[in-house]
This record gives C-alpha cells, structure tokens and sequence, in this order.
C-alpha cells in the first residue's frame, strides 16, 4: 500500500492511498461469504454459491463495494499511522479509483489534532482575593444555623412578615380554573420570594380562614407566562421562633459547649473555604493566561461538534430537568441567540485549547498518572455522581472510559505544575503560596473538568 499526507492547513490534512487489489483477497472472501449467507439460488445450498453465480447473479459490482466498505478502515489506519498523525472525528472518504483486479484508490480528508508550541510560563502573574474572614461573615454564618433549629407555634392572629402559613392556592385563567392550578395545604415564609409575585401582600395581614385574590405571572405549568387570577386562603399561621444566642444554643446545634467556641469553629471552617475557593480562582486565572500565551489551530470541524454538542445537552437534558425552553432559559437570563452563540462558541473553544494545550504539557512534562491518583479521581468523581463506588467504576470500565479518567488527572498534573510556576499574589499585594495544598491535582483538575466539560450545567438566574 502507498500513501501520502498533504497538509491542507494547520488542524487538517489530506490522505491519498493507493491499494494493490491483491491486498482486497481477505475483504472479498469476507464478500462473498456475507453475501453467501443473505441470498438464496435455486440448485445450491445456503452458503455454497460459487463465487462465478454470486457475480453473475447479482453483479460484481456489489462483492466490490462489499469489500471496499470492509477493507477501508484497515486501510485508512494504516495510512494515519504511516502519516504519524492524530486524527480528530471522522474522516470524509473518496473513493478516487476502482479498477477490478488492479488497484483501489481513495483519499481521506480529516482534522488532526494541532502542533502546538508550549512557550516558557514561569513568567505568569495573576491575582486573586485575599482570604479574610470578617466579624459579620461569622454572625451571619451562625444566624444561617440559628434559622435551621428554628421551630413554629400556631398563633391566634393576623400573619405577618416571617410568619409560616398554611395555604391553599386556586389560580384562573380567563375566568377557568387551570388543571395544574389548584394547591392545598401548601406551606409557606412570608417574606421568602419562593412563591408567586405579589402572595405576600395578599395573605400578609389575613387570619387562618381569610382570603384573598391577586394577580400574578404563572412561573411554570400549563399556562406558564400568562396573567392569572389567584385566589389565596389561609387556614392557619404560625410563628417562627428562633433559639437565643447563648451556650445553651451552642450545645443543641454543635459539639461545641459555649458560643465562643462556635464562632470559634465557624471562623476556620469559613477561612478553610476561602482558601479552597482562592486556590480554585487561582488555578483558573493561571489556566486562562496561559491559553492566551499559547497560540492553538483551532480544528473548524470539531469546534462546530463541540458547539451543537453543549447546545445539545443544555436544551435536552439540563433544561428539560427543569421543564424549561431554551427560548424561555435566554429570556430569563436576559440574552438573545445571538449573545448565547457567541457565549457557547467561545467556551468550546476554551475547553478545545484547553485539552490541547494541558495534553501537549503532560508529554512535554513527561507526567503520568499511579493508581493511587487515579482511584482518588475515580471516587470524587463517583460521590459526584451519586453512584457508589463500584457502580462508578463498573460504568466506566464498560463504557471504555478508563482512559479519559486518566486524561482528566494528567491534565490536573499539568496545570498544577504551571500554577505553582506562575507567580500568585493577592489583592493585598501578598504572595500566596499553594504549595502546601494537598488536594492541589484533585483541585485542578476540577478546573479543567469545568473548562473541558460540554455538560456543565446551566444556571437560570
């Protein structure tokens, strides 16, 4: 077999292979037999039809294009070996020439993975906030605990803001009651926007058997959009009672037996999330500098397949979770079409260089990957999942993903080595060191996850 690789731009080439039909003998025996076993011919048994009968009786012409559509994938994958290069997607095949006992001749045109330079990133500053935790972040950490032991007594009185009531809900729509528009016993916090726009006027001041009647914009089922007629009847109120502030409070929701020592406890959990959260925004504003240092072919084909697959999985999965359009998803987040495919092209384009460029690092960097930090991966990935374990693990096995986990760490690996290359100071102007973070991998690849990722989910403001 004979091939040459013409280099057509820099993300794609052009194959051209030349196959002596000497080298078909093993797909046409594989014709005739597969045709052997679909056809029949009076005077010849099922699977005894002499090659001379197949191509008299239904034409060589189809054992050939039997044998081409066999053969072409042996012969393309030798030609891309040959040619030393990583293919991208599928290929668009030509047949060129097919002579009947001489030769076959195709090209194959397809994307390549990009030659890519990695300049010198030691010189990479960015910065981020600084970690500090104030008095009111713990007041208000500890007020947010204070309003889960919160418990309710019935009260004999008009509600009021704070107040839980207990309601029922009748909504109409050009004077008909919709199917989906009745709600009983539904209970409610004034005061918490959880419900329909304008219910907290109406109940706010009714006792238990009052009512009320308001409009509003149905935010979801059958007349999702449209003006509704409410009708809104208490049955009962009750009020909220938070604990004190006291030692007492501190042993009923904590380990802890004073106040002191729960605020104490509340300070360094808040510290050790600011850090995680610095540490995160630091590897991401690294990532995104080096991906403007670093100059990436983009491949026009795979970056269109990676548009229409993001599309794809917001509109039809995430979005049909939440029973959402994407035409009503845009609407509430204030975008048109437009800005929507522009924000999806270019995070494509960011998860495609940033592949690319972390791949090209892991082999220049010669990184590799033990078990031990793969099985650590593996077992995020399935709490993350809400699969246990083994069920994470079988999955992966079978779907044959064994090696995309694997690229996942050796990409984390990567950006950890240009984060702690790059220079990291804080908005106070202090250096700040990451080198002691002991999930540092684990954390960065999470970055490159969000970054790579075409299911990333949607956040409906």
């Amino acid at each position: 077999m004979k091939s040459a690789v013409e280099t057509l731009n820099p993300t794609r080439v052009r194959l051209t292979v030349e196959v002596p039909f000497e080298e078909l003998k093993d797909s046409l025996d594989a014709a005739y037999k597969k045709i052997n076993q679909q056809v029949t011919v009076k005077g010849f048994r099922k699977g005894k039809i002499p090659a001379r009968v197949i191509d008299q009786r239904f034409g060589r012409g189809a054992v050939l294009e039997e044998a081409v559509n066999d053969a072409l994938p042996k012969f393309y994958t030798e030609a891309v070996n040959g040619a030393e290069v990583t293919p991208l997607g599928q290929p668009e095949v030509d047949i060129t020439e097919l002579k009947d006992g001489e030769l076959l001749a195709f090209t194959a045109e397809v994307d390549i993975r990009p030659t890519i330079e990695i300049p010198d990133y030691s010189g990479i500053e960015i910065t981020v906030d600084s970690v500090e935790v104030t008095d009111e972040d713990i007041e208000k950490s500890v007020e947010q605990l204070r309003e889960r032991f919160a418990s309710t007594s019935p009260v004999e009185r008009a509600a009021a803001e704070g107040d839980v009531v207990t309601i029922d809900l009748e909504a109409k729509v050009d004077g008909e009651v919709l199917p989906d528009g009745v709600a009983e016993g539904v209970s409610y916090t004034i005061g918490s926007g959880e419900l329909l726009d304008g219910i907290d006027e109406a109940v706010t001041g009714l006792e238990a058997g009052g009512e009320a009647t308001f409009t509003s914009q149905l935010k979801g089922g059958s007349a999702e959009g449209k003006d509704a007629e409410v009708t809104v009847k208490v049955t009962a109120v009750a009020a909220r009672e938070v604990p004190a502030l006291d030692d007492d409070f501190a042993q009923l929701a904590s380990e802890f037996d004073t106040l002191d020592e729960l605020k104490a406890d509340a300070r360094t959990r808040l510290e050790n999330q600011k850090q995680f959260e610095q540490a995160t925004q630091a590897q991401e504003r690294v990532l995104d500098a080096l991906i403007e240092l670093v100059d990436v072919p983009m491949p026009e084909k795979l970056l269109e397949d990676e548009i229409n697959t993001r599309k794809h999985n917001l509109e039809h999965h995430q979005l049909g979770q939440m029973g959402l359009s994407l035409d009503k998803f845009l609407e509430l987040q204030g975008k048109t079409a437009e800005e929507f495919q522009a924000e999806t092209e270019a995070q494509a384009k960011k998860g495609i260089k940033t592949q690319f460029i972390l791949d090209e690092l892991v082999a220049k960097e010669k990184l590799s990957v033990s078990q031990e930090e793969l099985t650590e991966h593996l077992l995020r990935r399935a709490a993350s999942s809400g699969m246990s374990p083994d069920q994470f693990a079988q999955a992966v096995v079978e779907g044959g993903q064994v090696q995309m986990l694997v690229g996942e760490v050796a990409r984390g690996k990567a950006l950890a080595v240009v984060v702690e290359a790059a220079k990291v100071v804080d908005t106070k102007g202090e250096v700040v060191d990451l080198s002691e973070d002991e999930d540092e991998v684990e954390e960065a690849a999470e970055v490159v996850e969000a970054a790579v990722d075409a299911d990333a989910e949607a956040e409906v403001k």
